[in-house]
């Protein structure tokens, strides 16, 4: 069992960068993989970013470049930076944890989520 808890989000000015940050409840590096997903008004939740315990980093192609996930493994955080932000960044944005269970099962956590809005 995994409690994730987000924060960072508000309104910024297009153009403008922020960050979150989501605190887990357990050592991350227990965690198969960590990520950012977000949703939209009217729309499906959507991959922004993943993080496996081993390091390596996974992007939404339209995203690339502008958003980093990062981590700090004494503090159990993992941080999504946002930069150059425009109105369609606008979302609420959802920590997730996958960890493995078993040799062939997995379980995703989630947190409460963030509400991100961009102003134009």
């Amino acid at each position: 069992q995994v409690q994730l808890v987000e924060s960072g989000g508000g309104l910024v000015q297009a153009g403008g960068s922020l960050r979150l940050s989501c605190a887990a409840s357990k050592s991350i590096t227990s965690i198969n993989a960590m990520g950012w997903y977000r949703q939209a008004s009217g729309k499906q939740r959507e991959l922004v970013a993943t993080l496996t315990s081993g390091g390596n980093t996974n992007y939404a192609d339209s995203l690339k470049g502008r958003f980093t996930i990062s981590r700090d493994i004494a503090q159990n955080m993992v941080y999504l930076q946002m930069n150059s932000l425009n109105p369609e960044d606008t979302a609420v944005y959802y920590c997730n944890a996958r960890v493995t269970l078993g040799p062939i099962v997995m379980r995703d956590y989630w947190g409460q989520g963030t509400q991100v809005t961009v102003s134009s």
